[in-house]
């Protein structure tokens, strides 16, 4: 994960799960034991339903992730089915989107990977990209 440090980037792992099965998790998985980023319980479930993420009904949390900015705003979201993992590589592309609106005030277009231009953004452009 030192990808996201490089951006400036916190990532938190928050489940429903608890912090003994996190513990078992962390020592005995191989992908546990690579983790190093805090992982969180929210067994009571308000974080994820406050995310809008919580199937009441079954009692769990689908896979979910969020770009936070520094004023605590949600940026962008994507919710995964239970069988489909998050796409690592889309979520740092993300990131770098937005740090490059940030620091340029220029959009970027799908497909946009770091060092290509941006596009100016507003409805007077909508089409022309």
């Amino acid at each position: 994960m030192s990808q996201f440090k490089d951006l400036n980037a916190e990532v938190l792992a928050i489940s429903t799960d608890s912090i003994y099965s996190h513990k078992i998790f962390l020592q005995t998985s191989p992908s546990g034991q690579l983790v190093n980023y805090p992982v969180l319980s929210d067994r009571n479930m308000e974080i994820s339903n406050k995310y809008g993420i919580l199937n009441k009904k079954d009692g769990f949390a689908y896979r979910g992730a969020f770009i936070v900015d520094p004023q605590g705003k949600v940026q962008w979201s994507i919710l995964n089915p239970q069988p489909v993992g998050r796409n690592i590589d889309e979520i740092l592309r993300i990131i770098q989107g937005l740090q490059y609106h940030r620091e340029t005030g220029l959009g970027v277009p799908a497909g946009w990977e770091p060092g290509n231009p941006g596009i100016p953004t507003g409805w007077e452009y909508v089409g022309k990209y």
